[in-house]
């Protein structure tokens, strides 16, 4: 007999790579996929956990100390992030009139449709996540703390959909404990 228990933390990861590629097909602006999507676990967590208790200490925020703990009660966490890359569509949704303007004055800003296509993409994951009934929650501040490690060298801008399966979710009754 197999205890399930035994091979949660294998089964989130099997199920995290499936719930990656709800991001892959999501809807992107001209079809153009700006996109990297990598799944962390087992000593990954420690570091990004270990991240946000440095980032905790330098900036006083809480939320940072409460985020690294929750990374710790989980199995796995799909890091998501867009590329900063003008589609050419000179919409003019950033403020400037042109691609061309915003890459000449803020080439580090990212285009709407990056950080669109990267909405999606997580809302996506998020509907394919509930299918599983695994419990999860996006949290922009691991996305900082993978920023901040190079976890996603190409990528402006990071999320991170946390994953756990547990007996009453981890991101439910969410405290700081210091």
């Amino acid at each position: 007999m197999i205890d399930i228990r035994e091979i949660t933390e294998e089964q989130v990861i099997s199920i995290a790579k499936q719930i990656s590629l709800a991001a892959i097909t999501a809807p992107k602006a001209r079809g153009v996929d700006n996109l990297e999507i990598k799944i962390a676990h087992g000593e990954d967590l420690q570091q990004l956990s270990q991240k946000l208790q440095e980032l905790y200490q330098k900036t006083g925020q809480e939320f940072l100390l409460r985020d690294s703990n929750n990374l710790l009660q989980s199995q796995a966490i799909i890091l998501i992030g867009s590329k900063t890359k003008v589609l050419g569509l000179d919409c003019g949704y950033c403020g400037f009139a042109s691609c061309k303007e915003k890459e000449e004055n803020a080439p580090l800003a990212p285009c709407f449709f990056n950080s669109n296509d990267l909405g999606i993409a997580i809302g996506s994951m998020c509907s394919k996540t509930a299918d599983y009934r695994i419990d999860s929650r996006v949290m922009f501040s691991v996305g900082l703390a993978a920023k901040e490690l190079s976890l996603l060298p190409d990528c402006s801008t990071i999320l991170a959909l946390v994953l756990s399966v547990s007996g009453k979710s981890v991101f439910f009754d969410r405290v700081v404990n210091k």
